[in-house]
């Protein structure tokens, strides 16, 4: 399922060809979307899917799961989407040795005041990016639940809140299984997509190449320039949770969700986390686009990067080459779209 075309556009052209009159001003939202794209496509070459799934992300409040091989600019990307705002960042190397106060942070006695002090970890910031996540063991994996879900950490009793807006992009290696370990289901649940990058086509991979040519010694992330705050974020995310979804779409996303739990191909079904991302996800999608109310190609757009990861295919279905894709296409296309 591809994600509409948020390519630059006007929004002032779009808005005047649409036959409704927004309650809601987009205008500023979809100028910065634009911004936005403009500046990472200085970098990046083609990937329109995950760009677009990025920004969904960013005015959902959600976090991201990045998969692909390497040198296909996974990392790049979520550094480059850092710098184009006014945000702190930070990264994070994940190792088979990482502990989780090496992430958290951790209590350290001060001689001088004869007290503990709490010294914050790299997780304190407003987009961490965890690079290959699947590289840690279960405990430092479990060190994320809190502060993914609940946007605070609880150390020694006491619990310290993040700094807003707050997102978590980690990206790994599907190929690659030596010294990695599988995320739990319950991490998992708690990123709203998982966005599969492919390879270049031979047009892209030819850009790519120019590109490094021409750049000789210059700088690439140089080129990127901070376009919006992080509060101007936040009243984007407002204005998103503004959008209006009519009861029947309402239906339309639980009858979804609940056909996942319910198929034969499926061993895992979706949460009802699923269906608030879902949710969220299509309000985004119907922003970026200028509208002020979803439509069920939203959510449709939004399904399957909000499903893929949360379903797990029985292991006779996943021997004959059956993806979870395939089967979330599938009851797309049999779940009736309301009228």
């Amino acid at each position: 399922m591809e994600t509409p075309d948020i390519e630059n556009t006007n929004p002032e052209e779009n808005n005047a060809d649409l036959a409704f009159t927004n309650r809601i001003d987009l205008s500023e939202l979809q100028e910065s979307v634009n911004n936005i794209k403009q500046q990472l496509k200085k970098v990046i070459v083609g990937q329109k899917n995950m760009l677009d799934l990025l920004l969904v992300a960013l005015l959902s409040d959600g976090h991201v799961l990045i998969e692909g091989v390497p040198g296909v600019a996974k990392t790049i990307t979520a550094k480059l989407l850092a710098k184009s705002i006014e945000i702190g960042f930070s990264r994070i190397q994940f190792t088979p040795d990482l502990m989780p106060s090496d992430i958290l942070g951790t209590s350290v006695y001060n001689q001088k005041t004869t007290e503990f002090e709490f010294k914050e970890g790299p997780i304190f910031s407003n987009m961490i990016l965890i690079d290959e996540i699947n590289r840690a063991p279960a405990k430092t994996q479990a060190a994320l639940f809190e502060v993914m879900e609940e946007q605070q950490v609880t150390i020694d009793g006491k619990t310290y809140k993040m700094d807003l807006p707050f997102m978590v992009l980690a990206t790994q290696n599907p190929i690659e299984q030596e010294g990695t370990y599988r995320l739990p289901e319950a991490q998992l649940d708690r990123f709203l997509f998982k966005i599969n990058v492919s390879y270049p086509n031979s047009e892209e991979e030819f850009e790519i190449i120019l590109r490094e040519q021409a750049l000789k010694d210059g700088n690439k992330i140089q080129a990127i320039e901070k376009v919006i705050s992080g509060a101007k974020i936040m009243e984007f995310r407002s204005l998103v949770s503004q959008i209006a979804i009519e009861e029947n779409l309402l239906k339309y996303i639980a009858n979804i969700v609940v056909n996942t739990r319910s198929n034969s191909f499926l061993y895992l079904g979706a949460s009802p986390r699923a269906s608030i991302a879902i949710l969220n996800a299509s309000k985004a999608f119907a922003a970026i686009a200028g509208r002020d109310f979803v439509t069920p190609e939203d959510i449709k757009s939004a399904t399957i990067p909000v499903l893929e990861h949360r379903v797990i295919v029985t292991p006779e279905r996943e021997m004959e080459g059956i993806t979870t894709t395939q089967i979330i296409s599938e009851i797309i296309e049999t779940v009736e779209i309301p009228r």
